[in-house]
């Protein structure tokens, strides 16, 4: 499908990551780790602080919130709480990002299938899709535990893709992280950059050898192909 960005004939499926590419969940999971803050005696935290690790799971949130590691004792201990705090309110302020309904609108206009393939498990992301009403919309849903393999490893693109009756090289997959753009790449997919999601300071997607990077979710029309593609800023 790569490299020609406009025009040409729509994909088989667009694939996206869940946290920072399809879902904004940063307000939520910043709200759980300040939960666990407050009930170790300590004062919250900005969300500015802890969203550009929002992609990188409970790793990630525990080294913003506590400066952990997974070989730290303690964070064994206060992972599974902040999991469960987590789920307890996972979908208050999580929304789609802007511009993105208007994009899901217009693959199923089109009878472009779309799913996503996430490493967050599966019953944290099939409780928070159907929370958005977006669980019978997909084609397909792939967590981190449906298999036993995750992203950077190409086997849970493969596998949806499978599951759609897509081919990989006519398919999109949409990411914010390193980890997306490899297992992307590895799959035979055309990879992209939600350069809107959750970016860190030492990120550096233009070294990830993506196909495309996404300024805001309406610039995945100009990949989308087709005439009645929506008309898009020059990139």
């Amino acid at each position: 499908m790569n490299p020609s960005p406009a025009g040409g004939v729509p994909p088989d499926c667009v694939l996206f990551d869940l946290d920072g590419t399809l879902l904004d969940t940063a307000p939520d999971m910043t709200a759980a780790v300040n939960r666990l803050r407050q009930e170790r005696h300590l004062p919250a935290l900005p969300v500015a602080a802890i969203r550009p690790t929002v992609s990188h799971g409970s790793p990630g949130m525990l080294k913003a919130g506590f400066g952990l590691t997974p070989d730290d004792p303690l964070y064994a201990e206060l992972n599974p709480r902040f999991l469960a705090l987590y789920r307890e309110a996972i979908a208050v302020e999580t929304v789609l990002f802007p511009g993105m309904a208007e994009v899901l609108d217009y693959l199923e206009a089109g009878s472009i299938r779309w799913g996503v393939v996430t490493n967050k498990p599966g019953w944290l992301t099939e409780p928070l899709l159907k929370a958005l009403d977006l669980w019978p919309r997909m084609a397909c849903v792939v967590s981190g535990d449906t298999l036993s393999a995750r992203k950077p490893d190409p086997e849970p693109l493969l596998y949806a893709c499978a599951r759609i009756g897509a081919l990989p090289g006519r398919s999109l997959y949409v990411g914010d992280a390193e980890r997306d753009i490899l297992a992307g790449k590895q799959a035979g997919m055309t990879a992209l950059v939600a350069g809107f999601g959750y970016l860190g300071a030492e990120d550096r997607p233009e070294h990830w050898n993506a196909d495309g990077f996404l300024q805001q979710p309406s610039d995945l029309f100009a990949w989308l192909g087709g005439p009645a593609a929506p008309a898009t800023r020059n990139r």
